[in-house]
């Protein structure tokens, strides 16, 4: 397999994993989550070992091993992207398998299990056009002020989802066209959206417009956009207005 063939193929079926650990209805609610992330990871961090073993890898689940530097190429994953979500049998929640080359996020797929799709950089998709009013899609339970108000400055309608990954696919699938956070982040969280959305045409950023740079020594990240790129402008231009205490 090359590179995007394998991570289609592990997000996939570590998806198909998750599934399982939680139909065998063995867990409860508060351990189901620590099993299925446990359960993919090993899944994961074992295939890419014996598939890449020349590669760097960092996962949310695995303690870090700041050995991944010295490569140009790292792997970076999260099993569970949306454990709560995962937990309650919803569908806004993925699997995340990236690849860093250099520092920027070249290869990847999303799964989302619960739609029974997977997305990836090797195939991309048209992005359906955008609606007459914009939509921002934005956390269920912790929507960030910052985009609350930057959505009600272009007159965009919130859509509260899930995982990160389903955020960002949701603007490549139609269901959404600008995903602004600016409450933080791990490297883990953005890389394979990110890969797969700058496959599908997609603009991504930090919200001050610089770019996404992954596989470094720390591995918070503050905040990204991912949106249409004909939106990308004007979002930055309001961005800074907020930042800066001035109309845009």
């Amino acid at each position: 397999m090359n590179d995007a063939e394998l991570a289609a193929h592990l997000a996939e079926y570590a998806g198909k994993l998750l599934l399982t650990v939680r139909e065998s209805g063995m867990l409860s609610l508060k351990q189901l989550g620590k099993a299925g992330d446990a359960t993919a990871n090993q899944f994961l961090v074992h295939a890419l070992r014996e598939q890449r073993p020349d590669d760097g890898l960092l996962s949310e689940e695995e303690k870090d091993n700041l050995d991944r530097l010295q490569f140009s190429r790292t792997w970076i994953v999260d099993p569970v992207d949306g454990t709560r979500e995962y937990g309650e049998a919803r569908t806004d929640w993925a699997v995340h398998v990236g690849l860093a080359i250099d520092g920027v996020a070249t290869v990847g797929a999303v799964a989302l299990p619960g739609a029974g799709v997977v997305l990836r950089t090797d195939r991309p998709q048209v992005v359906p056009p955008a609606p007459e009013t914009l939509r921002m899609v934005v956390s269920r339970t912790r929507p960030a002020h910052e985009a609350v108000t930057i959505a009600e400055k272009i007159g965009a309608e919130l859509v509260p989802m899930g995982s990160a990954g389903a955020k960002a696919m949701a603007v490549i699938l139609g269901e959404a066209d600008i995903y602004l956070h600016s409450g933080g982040q791990f490297e883990w969280d953005s890389c394979a959206p990110v890969a797969v959305a700058l496959a599908h045409g997609l603009h991504c950023s930090r919200i001050d417009g610089s770019p996404l740079v992954y596989n470094q020594a720390e591995t918070y990240m503050p905040d990204l956009l991912i949106c249409r790129p004909e939106h990308a402008r004007m979002v930055l231009d309001e961005v800074a207005a907020v930042h800066a205490g001035t109309p845009a």
